[in-house]
């Protein structure tokens, strides 16, 4: 008997090994005071569902696929039309499976456009990676000069309470930001093959085992810096701004800490708003 295929999840057929593909389309409209959907489609294993919120638009996005191995293909993209206010927020953190010798790296491409006056919380949570993975991830955020962009970006090497280790794997993750039509940022993190001993290293991650990206571009982003290094004191991490734009870095080691410092962080970056009740579980 043949093992069945719902689109989104794995099974072998005839010998070969089917691979995960998804693709998630999100369009937001202002409708008067209010946000409201203007465009969904939901291809494989990618869906988003959308729970009340007290404070917005909000959509919850999830991969079926029960995980991410080499060579699936994921794409989403979310586009805010003038004035639109909404957070996307991942359902639970990703998880990273070992790739099989000679499959392609995952692919994973979010494409994010904000129109004028459009405001977007992008809240993935924690990507884990699991030893001898394949990961090639991508961030594009196109924005107009007064829109607002606030996201997260994190990647955990191994689950320690598991006593799991990521010594090798291939690694590329990318984010880019253009505000109005002028490329603001591009930060591109390759590790290579050997992941234990480039994270051992100062100038990497001085042997953290997770890492995080918080990102803020906004006309008055530079007014949130001396908040957010005061958030993130008690943890590893770094912030600046400059020209509307603020990152920051925190380093942990491990995934826990990892979320107290990011929860931290937007906590303060977010004036106070309660974060999506997936963040919370």
């Amino acid at each position: 008997m043949r093992p069945m295929y719902d689109g989104g999840c794995r099974s072998e057929q005839d010998g070969r090994l089917q691979r995960a593909r998804g693709v998630l389309s999100l369009g937001f409209r202002r409708r008067g005071a209010i946000t409201c959907l203007a465009d969904l489609r939901q291809e494989g294993c990618l869906k988003a569902r959308f729970p009340r919120a007290h404070d917005g638009m909000q959509a919850i996005t999830l991969n079926t696929s029960g995980g991410v191995a080499g060579g699936d293909v994921l794409r989403t993209t979310v586009h805010l039309a003038e004035g639109a206010i909404a957070t996307v927020a991942g359902l639970a953190a990703e998880r990273f499976y070992r790739a099989l010798p000679g499959d392609d790296p995952a692919n994973l491409r979010t494409d994010i456009v904000l129109d004028s006056a459009a405001a977007l919380d992008w809240l993935p949570q924690e990507g884990i990676l699991f030893d001898a993975s394949a990961l090639n991830r991508r961030l594009s955020v196109e924005m107009a000069a007064d829109a607002h962009f606030l996201g997260v970006e994190s990647l955990v090497f191994g689950r320690a309470a598991m006593g799991e280790r990521v010594r090798t794997a291939r690694i590329r993750d990318t984010i880019r930001v253009r505000r109005d039509g002028v490329l603001i940022l591009h930060d591109a993190i390759r590790l290579p093959h050997h992941v234990d001993d480039a994270l051992a290293r100062p100038a990497i991650a001085a042997g953290a085992r997770a890492v995080a990206t918080l990102l803020l571009v906004a006309p008055d982003a530079a007014a949130a810096l001396d908040g957010l290094r005061a958030a993130l004191a008690p943890y590893q991490a770094g912030a600046s701004a400059w020209n509307g734009f603020l990152l920051a870095r925190i380093l942990a080691p491990d995934a826990a800490v990892l979320r107290r410092a990011v929860v931290a962080g937007l906590d303060c970056l977010r004036g106070g708003r309660i974060l999506p009740r997936v963040w919370m579980c």
